[in-house]
């Protein structure tokens, strides 16, 4: 990086940061910092909800991801859209009916506070955790541009986005994210401009695909029933529908985006915004993933994308025989780009040597993907603190250095403005839930605004301090963003299944739904760290066992089966 790289990422957060700070310098009572002026327009609405979920790990693991394992991975979010609009439909009107602050509360209006509390504890669980990923996934772009230590550019990153979250409340959040999101659209089209044009001369986009597709990386759908599968298309649609359901519709960090809706219909729009682009926009950026592998097939990759680590290593004891693989790997990418070009033309002729020259082909990436697996044995052998799983590093290495200067400051802009953005609103939600639905429902049920204010901003940086000491230990996650899928995956559905519950059977009480979910929870946890089960298929399980577990329970033990309670508002 230069000074205009540096111009343009300092320029382009600071601005951003300031401008929220400065539009939301005037706080009015504690309704005001927690939903904003409730205005927001459905377009600020969609764009926050599409920043809260979209962190820097999307931009920054994601085509990692691609590059590695293909585009499979946007089956994740096959049952995102009918979620959405289940939200819109059950989970919105009730919420707003209410004029919660919080999902939780809810809860505690349906069954009793120790439910309530329950709800509450397993999103403050799971989020504190993610929260500790998103800050962790920008800090590993700063400590490759500048080489400074991981743990105090953690710090560094973690205080800057407390500093703003805790200034501007809700206020602050939405805003800043409908101009961070603009950075992030016009930086991914920069690179796409940026992977297209650097094609070699000969080689076309759909030469590129075809590529990118003879060596599986354009694999979308697998209709396989292997349970053990992470990404199927029934994943997808079964474990991805309650993942979403979940998340859309009891998680805070989610819920307290749409809830500062200027109406019910505004807040529906911007849901459904999402349910409409937020597919894809994920294959977008998965596709991203899958032309620098094209990239690379063409220019030789490194033979381990984190270079500090390879560079650290390749100078001591084992240095040798990293270099011998090191120019093996060199040799056998010469000879698969030679094979792309054999293949590529055999291809364009109709020759009837296509077949087996893509055969070759295959054949040719199968042994450079060896040699690459062999060196991350042996660096890990010289080094166990090295993860050998690189792809949170593909994308960063080919923004550093292969894009010219300015627009590599904007694509590093880029992923720390959808860190920044993300984190805001976990860091918000956090703060929220601990206020309103522990702090201010145990211990200081009559305080004054101004206290709670107060108070929120507290546990708001104080949650930053948690997610701060998460990130320093999330070194130990292989990638990114299959983590807080994975950390979502082992609550949600439990969460999912308490509010189902509670939407849809009004004859089950307090007592069952609580045993129930503690029970499933343990269940979850037991088949995670035991079965080599799909994580996506944990939201079904944990949800569908909380609802059958309820249902037993009640009938079992019986107590007050009257119907919920009128302010309920239970479907």
């Amino acid at each position: 990086m230069n000074a205009l790289d540096y111009t343009v990422l300092l320029v382009t957060l600071l601005g951003i940061a300031a401008y929220g700070m400065w539009r939301t310098r005037r706080q009015e009572g504690l309704d005001h910092y927690l939903k904003g002026d409730q205005n927001v327009r459905w377009g600020t609405i969609g764009l926050s909800v599409m920043a809260t979920q979209a962190s820097a790990i999307t931009f920054l693991s994601t085509p990692g991801q691609a590059y590695e394992s293909g585009i499979s991975f946007v089956q994740n979010y096959f049952g995102l859209p009918l979620a959405l609009v289940i939200v819109c439909a059950v989970f919105l009107p009730i919420y707003r009916r209410l004029k919660v602050y919080t999902a939780y509360e809810y809860l505690g209006r349906r069954f009793d506070a120790k439910t309530r509390l329950l709800g509450a504890s397993l999103f403050l669980l799971q989020r504190g955790c993610a929260a500790g990923i998103t800050i962790y996934a920008p800090a590993i772009v700063l400590s490759s541009v500048l080489g400074w230590r991981l743990d105090l550019t953690v710090l560094g990153t973690g205080l800057l986005v407390v500093a703003y979250t805790v200034s501007g409340g809700n206020d602050a959040v939405n805003l800043t994210q409908k101009w961070q999101m603009g950075v992030v659209f016009i930086g991914m089209a920069a690179a796409f401009v940026v992977l297209l044009v650097r094609l070699p001369e000969g080689v076309s986009p759909l030469d590129g695909l075809a590529v990118a597709g003879g060596l599986g990386k354009l694999n979308a759908v697998d209709f396989s029933f292997d349970v053990d599968r992470r990404y199927t298309i029934w994943t997808g649609i079964f474990g991805g529908l309650f993942l979403s359901l979940s998340y859309f519709g009891t998680d805070q960090s989610q819920v307290q985006r749409y809830l500062s809706g200027h109406s019910l219909r505004e807040s529906r729009l911007g849901l459904l915004f999402n349910a409409i682009f937020k597919i894809p926009m994920q294959f977008a950026i998965l596709l991203l993933g899958a032309l620098v592998f094209v990239f690379y097939q063409f220019e030789r990759p490194p033979v381990f994308f984190n270079s500090p680590a390879w560079e650290a290593n390749i100078a001591g004891p084992s240095g040798g025989q990293l270099r011998e693989l090191e120019a093996a790997y060199a040799d056998a990418h010469e000879r698969k780009r030679e094979q792309i070009g054999r293949w590529l033309d055999a291809r364009e002729s109709g020759s009837p040597t296509a077949t087996e020259e893509l055969a070759a082909l295959q054949a040719a990436h199968v042994e450079s993907e060896t040699l690459r697996s062999e060196a991350k044995r042996v660096l890990q052998e010289a080094d166990a603190r090295v993860r050998p799983k690189d792809s949170d590093y593909v994308f960063i290495t080919f923004v550093l250095t292969y894009l010219p200067h300015g627009l590599i400051g904007l694509l590093i802009a880029v992923i720390f403005a959808a860190g920044l953005s993300s984190t805001s609103s976990e860091l918000n939600a956090l703060g929220t839930t601990t206020l309103v639905d522990f702090y201010r429902h145990l211990w200081k049920p009559d305080a004054s605004d101004a206290h709670y204010v107060t108070a929120s901003k507290l546990f708001t940086g104080l949650w930053g301090v948690v997610a701060i000491g998460f990130a320093l230990f999330a070194n130990v996650v292989e990638n990114l963003i299959e983590a807080v899928n994975i950390i979502g995956s082992i609550f949600y559905g439990v969460i999912l299944g308490v509010f189902l519950v509670a939407f849809f059977l009004r004859h089950v009480r307090g007592n069952a739904v609580f045993l129930a979910a503690l029970v499933a929870q343990t269940i979850v946890l037991v088949l995670f760290f035991t079965q080599d089960i799909g994580y996506l298929w944990f939201n079904l399980i944990g949800c569908g066992t909380c609802v059958i577990l309820s249902l037993f329970v009640q009938a079992l033990f019986g107590g007050d089966s009257s119907p919920a309670p009128a302010d309920s508002a239970a479907v």
